[in-house]
């Protein structure tokens, strides 16, 4: 009997451990600028977050509430929105997706519902991304699941390089997100002013890894390709000249400066380099043009 007792009760604590062997990823999304003034807006329609669970397998969160509609331009600047707390099996994890409606096809080229542009003067224009049905958004950056615990995670699409202008004869806009996702608390982020800027030009900061810059970036893309496709984010000088660059994983960056003209690239300005950047913790690096 009392060996029964004994294996009932180990039965019990084991079964209860697995039951709470889970913790809780706190999800939001983030983005960077685009660098066209005419568009005000991008909006995307999720109907699905997914999580990897090795090979080419993907689960469904099971307390994700959806369809959720997010305009990418209202969350800039260290901006983000929840996407909810969802419940995952403790362990390691190196990817998450974002699933959109299925794409409508008619006489035109095929778009993708809920999701479109919004420009300055209110007008819209349908967005396609291409298997956001299938394959989805895919964010990739590793963390990590504590058990009855919890890790807030953000995933940051870079719509400067995810919305793309494209078609010979007619023009369209295809969205291929640039997704990575941070660890929040292990993210820091760089702010500071610039000080002589050219008069007419805007100014967009582009944040890359220490030495991955190469003056190729800056050339003239290939169809649906953006300029600068390797910088980790960005941001465009505004208010009082300042600029913001936020969930940066810890590191050391170079500060690629560069002037636009009308929303159109101009000319890069010069490099800041070896901005070190330690988490949760903010970085200053005020930028003087006429010393770069």
């Amino acid at each position: 009997m009392v060996l029964a007792i004994i294996a009932l009760a180990a039965i019990f604590f084991a079964g209860c451990e697995k039951e709470n062997d889970k913790g809780t990823v706190n999800l939001s999304i983030t983005d960077a600028p685009i660098d066209s003034d005419d568009i005000v807006g991008v909006y995307i329609k999720v109907i699905d977050v997914q999580y990897h669970l090795g090979g080419a397998n993907f689960e469904s969160f099971p307390n994700f509430e959806g369809p959720q509609v997010y305009n990418l331009l209202d969350l800039t600047r260290g901006e983000s929105a929840m996407v909810g707390a969802l419940e995952l099996e403790a362990g390691h994890y190196t990817q998450i997706r974002f699933i959109l409606e299925a794409p409508e096809r008619g006489m035109g080229a095929p778009t993708t519902p809920g999701c479109y542009v919004e420009f300055s003067d209110g007008s819209t224009e349908p967005l396609f991304v291409p298997s956001g049905s299938q394959s989805g958004f895919k964010g990739v950056g590793a963390f990590n699941v504590p058990a009855n615990g919890s890790v807030d995670i953000t995933a940051d699409f870079d719509v400067r390089k995810s919305v793309l202008r494209t078609g010979h004869n007619v023009e369209r806009y295809v969205l291929k997100p640039t997704i990575r996702l941070v660890v929040d608390n292990e993210a820091g982020k760089i702010v500071g002013s610039v000080v002589n800027i050219p008069e007419g030009s805007e100014i967009v900061v582009y944040a890359y890894e220490d030495g991955a810059y190469s003056e190729t970036e800056a050339v003239e893309p290939a169809l649906e390709s953006p300029r600068f496709p390797n910088a980790v984010s960005s941001d465009m000088v505004c208010d009082q000249n300042s600029y913001h660059i936020a969930f940066l994983a810890p590191g050391v960056y170079d500060l690629v400066v560069v002037a636009n003209v009308d929303g159109e690239f101009s000319q890069v300005l010069g490099i800041v380099e070896g901005v070190v950047v330690e988490s949760k913790k903010t970085t200053s690096q005020s930028i003087d043009i006429d010393t770069l």
